[in-house]
């Protein structure tokens, strides 16, 4: 099965064999993955190389945790892709986004205030979890509608923590 998978600016290719292999943009990988409990948490071996990842889907994006980096990425078959295009829809970058905590945590800091004007990009929270500060960005340009935590709160995982439009 081939995915075109969108990570900001950037479109993968992205072919899943069934034989522990992942062509990425051509390239084959290995790839063994488990997840960790009931938790989003993955377990990878890419190429024999360890790595933990949080993973869940949200809203048509999936939102992944690597390296202490939030990355929302959409992920499309192609059959969904062609029809799509077929269709003449995009995703507008005037539509509402609502930024969801990845994982449990505590909101260590929030750069941004109500009604600021922001660039994709942008550090809109700092959320601590498993003793690692990640920086959720922004996935697009726009002002920030509504802040629903502060500092110090504890949130859970798929919890809003702000809006922006």
């Amino acid at each position: 099965m081939r995915y075109v998978t969108t990570i900001g600016d950037r479109e993968f290719i992205v072919e899943i064999d069934g034989n522990h292999n992942v062509i990425l943009d051509g390239k084959t990988f290995e790839v063994d993955f488990d997840s960790i409990g009931d938790q989003p948490v993955y377990s990878l071996l890419i190429d024999g190389q360890s790595f933990e990842a949080y993973v869940y889907a949200a809203d048509n994006v999936w939102q992944v945790l690597l390296f202490g980096r939030f990355y929302p990425a959409q992920v499309e078959d192609e059959r969904e892709r062609r029809l799509r295009l077929a269709a003449g829809s995009t995703v507008s970058e005037r539509a509402e986004f609502y930024l969801k905590a990845p994982m449990p945590g505590l909101v260590i800091d929030l750069p941004v205030k109500e009604g600021q004007q922001v660039e994709k990009g942008d550090v809109l929270v700092i959320l601590e979890s498993m003793k690692m500060q990640n920086e959720l960005k922004s996935p697009r340009p726009g002002m920030v509608a509504r802040l629903d935590v502060k500092i110090g709160e504890s949130v859970e995982q798929r919890q809003t923590l702000l809006r922006v439009i």
